[in-house]
């Protein structure tokens, strides 16, 4: 472990940032929290374009190793601090994992990333698109929850990590999962880890009853 707590720069309502929060409690990692105001425009300043000139969070910072976007979190974490149990070393593991990660910031971020952004945030996307666009695929994400627990083998990984925020919070932005079994089940397992912590939810889309 590190000599002193890592830093961590997030957002309470960002998923992105809840995959490192859950990673780290996850893996027990002490570390110190700092919420960084987004709608007063802290990300876009010198101090913290200076942490990541994307100027998004999340960001970490690990004794002097500073290291953005939450995917790439999830790997320096999972090698730095989980061995093996969260990032597999052979070819297939590792290709399993990258190939849902890729799914976490392509497909879940274009679907239920985008309709929560606009439900939340009041984001400008079309929403008949986003909200077609995360049916598609949490279809496929429960096919493949069938055949097994985890998104990419028998047990949990980083890949799980980065997927679990935003189709938990789907409802948000008006994307039902009752359709979904095998993905309910799956949210499910992920929320009894040792270690899992939940993210704000808010009454937004589906959540406004």
């Amino acid at each position: 472990m590190s000599a002193t707590p890592l830093t961590f720069y997030g957002f309470p309502l960002s998923g992105h940032a809840h995959r490192v929060a859950l990673m780290l409690s996850l893996l027990n990692v002490p570390h110190r929290r700092v919420d960084v105001d987004l709608p007063g425009g802290e990300h876009k300043r010198p101090e913290f374009l200076a942490l990541n000139a994307f100027g998004q969070v999340p960001v970490i910072d690990d004794n002097g190793t500073v290291v953005a976007d939450s995917n790439a979190i999830l790997v320096y974490l999972a090698m730095r601090y989980g061995g093996q149990a969260w990032l597999p070393s052979d070819p297939a593991g590792a290709a399993a994992v990258q190939r849902w990660l890729s799914v976490a910031a392509g497909p879940l971020a274009s679907g239920p990333a985008t309709a929560r952004l606009i439900t939340v945030f009041g984001a400008p996307y079309d929403a008949d698109t986003t909200v077609a666009r995360s049916h598609a695929l949490l279809g496929v994400m429960n096919a493949e929850l069938a055949q097994r627990d985890y998104l990419a083998g028998a047990h949990p990984s980083i890949a799980d990590v980065a997927c679990y925020a935003y189709v938990s919070h789907a409802p948000e932005g008006n994307v039902s999962l009752a359709d979904y079994p095998h993905v309910r089940a799956w949210l499910d397992r992920i929320e009894h880890l040792p270690g899992f912590v939940p993210m704000a939810r808010t009454a937004a889309g589906l959540q406004a009853a």
